[in-house]
């Protein structure tokens, strides 16, 4: 009879310690959601801004200038505030970026036929080593500028997802397009950078 008591116990004793695990698990599930939710709405503002047709105050920049081009020259710091009253096409890249090898012959064709229109067409390399973008440059024989995110803090701040991500700032430094994934055309853009010269 003993016996049976302390069967009966320690599967009652049992049978909590699985509840109060389970509970446990369901609280931490939940936490972990509205976690990630929180983060989605704080981490695709801009985004959803553009689709709403709104335009979005653009994230300020300052990096160091990787490769020169236009009115940026190489050595320089490049803050994205001392650009308004310029139209930009802000590319982020990297050059291990498969897709950003598709749109880098693209942006050039962008860059030669609206830089006498005003446009500035400005890479942000990210997530990379100097040395190869550099050599991505090269390779593709690009023109146009490109700062460096040694930190991906403005990565961060624009809220990018991944490479290759493009904006198209109007002159008054607010975000007037989005474009994620690659740009393989020129009419991708075209609009949005006739509406913004």
């Amino acid at each position: 009879m003993d016996d049976d008591l302390e069967i009966d116990e320690g599967t009652g004793r049992g049978r909590l310690i699985g509840a109060i695990a389970a509970g446990l698990g369901v609280v931490a599930l939940l936490a972990l959601m509205t976690i990630g939710l929180l983060n989605q709405e704080r981490g695709n503002s801009i985004a959803r801004a553009v689709s709403a047709d709104e335009r979005p105050l653009s994230p300020d920049l300052e990096l160091p200038v990787l490769v020169g081009g236009g009115p940026i020259k190489e050595g320089e710091s490049v803050r994205l505030s001392d650009l308004r009253g310029t139209p930009i096409v802000l590319n982020f890249w990297a050059s291990w970026c498969v897709p950003c090898r598709t749109e880098a012959p693209v942006l050039e064709r962008l860059w030669s036929r609206y830089q006498d229109r005003g446009l500035l067409v400005l890479g942000v390399d990210v997530q990379d080593l100097t040395g190869k973008a550099k050599e991505f440059d090269e390779e593709f024989g690009l023109t146009y500028p490109s700062v460096r995110d040694g930190d991906d803090s403005t990565m961060r701040d624009f809220e990018v997802t991944g490479v290759p991500e493009t904006f198209v700032i109007d002159k008054q430094g607010r975000v007037a397009a989005l474009r994620v994934g690659p740009v393989t055309s020129e009419e991708q853009l075209a609009e949005a950078i006739e509406a913004v010269l």
